[in-house]
């Protein structure tokens, strides 16, 4: 029987590599955690379960009057939608800007999981994605624009390289391409082939892989020949934007202002 018929009946199945074990499929119960730590106690925006594979996940919406446009939040692994570092800073500052914005529950595994262990659960981000652009349409968003950010951007990546990029409006990624040691990507960005703008945003404090593949990806994105889409390294912060948020913000924000 095959990893996706054992999936259907429900069987936690172990992916075996050379000195590597993988699991293949999300803590759900630590997602069940992080909600319970931050949903009663959310300021700004609305507690929204949304489904996928059967299954409910929280998400965070936050509308703007008169939206601009909406954009769908990716968090980095293991971390929740109201993370207080990149995350937060986002899903409130934009709003501010006028845009409103749905910040999403991705698959998470245990603390100490790495690059290699979550390779196995991006899939579980495709449907999440898509639930997220539904509920965005169904509340009259016409132009829905995708952020992600670490290895939220490896789900995204994911999720473009399985679907396309026909159902977005624009992809941010921030801190592209961070991975572990001894980890190397197992497969490039679909950063060429995608017909959106897209926008990819570091800090000149980041880890040295994203900064030594950003020639790389700034390449793949000029080929793709979209004349709104920019590489962008914002002073001072780090991989994780810290005490930075401002600024980012204010980045992201004047990029989308640029796009209409």
């Amino acid at each position: 029987m095959n990893v996706n018929a054992l999936h259907g009946l429900g069987v936690f199945v172990l992916l075996f590599m050379p000195g590597q074990v993988f699991a293949s499929e999300p803590d759900f119960a630590r997602e069940t955690r992080l909600a319970e730590e931050i949903v009663d106690v959310i300021l700004d925006g609305d507690a929204e379960w949304l489904e996928a594979d059967g299954r409910e996940f929280l998400g965070i919406y936050t509308v703007a009057d008169e939206s601009r446009a909406a954009v769908i939040i990716l968090h980095g692994r293991g971390f929740h939608p109201d993370w207080a570092d990149t995350v937060n800073p986002l899903r409130v500052g934009l709003v501010e800007h006028g845009y409103s914005t749905l910040s999403l529950q991705m698959p998470v595994l245990e603390k100490d999981a790495k690059y290699y262990d979550y390779a196995p659960i991006f899939q579980y981000a495709h449907a999440r994605i898509e639930a997220g652009i539904r509920f965005l349409s169904d509340n009259g968003h016409k132009k829905v624009v995708l952020l992600a950010h670490s290895c939220g951007v490896h789900m995204a990546m994911d999720w473009i390289r399985a679907r396309g990029d026909q159902t977005i409006y624009a992809f941010i990624g921030l801190g592209m391409g961070a991975t572990d040691y001894k980890q190397p990507m197992k497969q490039a960005f679909p950063l060429d082939s995608m017909r959106v703008p897209i926008l990819d945003l570091f800090g000149s404090q980041e880890y040295p892989a994203v900064i030594r593949m950003a020639p790389l990806r700034k390449s793949m994105i000029a080929n793709m020949g979209h004349v709104n889409s920019r590489q962008l390294v914002l002073p001072e912060a780090d991989h994780y934007f810290t005490d930075q948020g401002d600024a980012l913000v204010d980045a992201v924000a004047d990029w989308l202002g640029r796009l209409e």
